[in-house]
């Protein structure tokens, strides 16, 4: 199925003009749970891995062995999606039944792999591929056609609280034969660095700077235009969450700094950079809900369709994964918005 983003309720270039300079395009990725295979544009799903090439693996020192099962993770998903499916039986409550329970309380975290030491190889998760046959805002190195993206799933990298995340250009047409099975890491940090397998609905939307980028003139003009804060109802229409940057996951846009203010994000080359790719905890909350699909407002309030990919970043948040505008193969720069 499609998705399609409404036209936004206001046109806000006809109030504010000047915007229309700034304007620029994004792809909403749309992950919905579903079965891709390694030649299609997925979140989750299997990679087009060459059979011959070794697969990537963390080295940093941090602590590995404690946390959840990769496989304990997954079980739970399928437990209790299987559990809240299900139409109860009369006098039955709905959800988990005594024996799903036991299933649950079983899979906690732990040390599950005594074993392994800190600095021990352990491999990356996949976490998303993209075409850009279907991602037609997706930057980097124009002669390459697929970007993988793979992350250790542990919060303890680069002396900061987050995964440490690997972008992988390829061309399409010089990958042979491909790797059957994909390795994983046996334990991970928690349960949101393990992407839900979802097939891909990319659509072209147009996005407008968040309102910390504007310059100062026509950031103060919109703030008048939207009024006092202590009088605006739910109803309310507002530049940062309706008419700027598009929530979920997507490729290329702009960024939002609700979280934490405009912030200048360079390479460690001192370059500046551009947004790749975004990584949402939802497709939508409560304060955006006019970005989402014509096709899911039917079921936008039933339970997990705004956590289609079932990942957890920051605080609930976004994570916006930077590119290196002098050299793409530079490690990405990360800016986690809450």
């Amino acid at each position: 199925m499609s998705r399609t983003t409404p036209s936004r309720p206001i046109d806000i270039e006809r109030v504010f003009p000047d915007l229309a300079v700034y304007r620029r395009t994004a792809t909403r990725l749309h992950p919905r749970p579903g079965a891709p295979e390694a030649g299609d544009s997925s979140v989750g799903g299997l990679l087009l891995w060459p059979a011959d090439e070794l697969w990537p693996v963390c080295r940093e020192r941090h602590r590995r062995g404690y946390g959840e099962r990769t496989a304990d993770v997954r079980l739970r998903r399928r437990v209790l999606a299987e559990a809240w499916s299900r139409v109860p039986a009369p006098g039955q409550r709905p959800g988990p039944t005594d024996e799903e329970g036991d299933v649950l309380r079983s899979l906690k975290r732990g040390r599950h792999a005594p074993l392994l030491g800190e600095t021990d190889p352990i491999p990356l998760l996949a976490v998303a591929q993209l075409f850009r046959r279907d991602v037609p805002d997706l930057g980097g190195p124009t002669d390459h056609d697929l970007l993988q993206i793979l992350w250790c799933p542990f919060d303890a990298h680069h002396g900061r609280h987050e995964p440490a995340v690997t972008l992988l250009w390829r061309r399409f047409s010089e990958v042979g034969d491909v790797l059957a099975v994909q390795p994983e890491p046996e334990v991970v940090g928690s349960e949101g660095y393990v992407p839900a397998s979802c097939t891909l609905d990319p659509e072209r939307v147009v996005e407008h700077p968040d309102i910390e980028l504007l310059p100062d003139d026509l950031r103060e003009r919109i703030d008048a235009w939207e009024g006092d804060e202590d009088d605006l109802d739910e109803d309310a229409v507002l530049y940062r969450s309706d008419l700027s940057v598009a929530p979920g996951w997507k490729a290329g846009g702009f960024a939002s700094w609700h979280g934490t203010g405009r912030a200048d994000v360079l390479c460690s080359c001192g370059a500046r950079t551009d947004l790749l790719v975004t990584v949402a905890s939802s497709e939508w909350d409560g304060g955006n809900r006019s970005w989402i699909p014509l096709e899911d407002r039917a079921t936008a309030d039933a339970r997990g369709t705004n956590i289609p990919t079932q990942v957890t970043v920051g605080r609930w948040g976004s994570m916006n994964v930077f590119l290196c505008r002098a050299d793409p193969t530079h490690p990405p720069r990360l800016s986690f918005q809450g």
